[in-house]
């Protein structure tokens, strides 16, 4: 992709955003995952929203303790923070360029058995106003 004079990326139709933030909170299931489980499961979602893993890392805090990492991509990133003695999970996927960041937080949503609140933004490009959180 190739960077627009405002320093955004441009995706292949030609227009100019500055991304897709989407937020992916889940109580349940995805909380008790260990650093290996999450990290394939970061993989799938940068493939189900079309994005190039360029490298993860994972840090798992103990037998018992919670896992934080992140998946950097091409077109950004995804991370995650478990806290499994909340049984609580934060997902944060951020796509620009043709990546389809819904479909990214859909596969982290329903990987396990969960109540998620997703909620999203349009990151704007240099020239735009930014759009609240919906």
């Amino acid at each position: 992709m190739a960077a627009s004079p405002q320093g955004t990326l441009a995706n292949p139709l030609g227009t100019e955003r500055g991304g897709r933030h989407v937020i992916i909170e889940c109580f349940g299931g995805q909380a008790g995952y260990d650093a290996a489980a999450l990290e394939a499961l970061l993989r799938r979602a940068a493939d189900a929203g079309n994005a190039t893993v360029l490298s993860c890392h994972m840090h798992g805090f103990g037998a018992d303790g919670g896992v934080t990492g992140v998946a950097l991509l091409a077109e950004s990133h995804i991370t995650v923070h478990t806290w499994p003695e909340s049984g609580y999970a934060a997902f944060d996927v951020f796509m620009c360029g043709g990546c389809d960041a819904d479909r990214a937080a859909t596969v982290l949503a329903e990987a396990a058995p969960a109540r998620a609140i997703i909620r999203s933004v349009e990151r704007p490009t240099a020239t735009e106003e930014a759009r609240p959180f919906v």
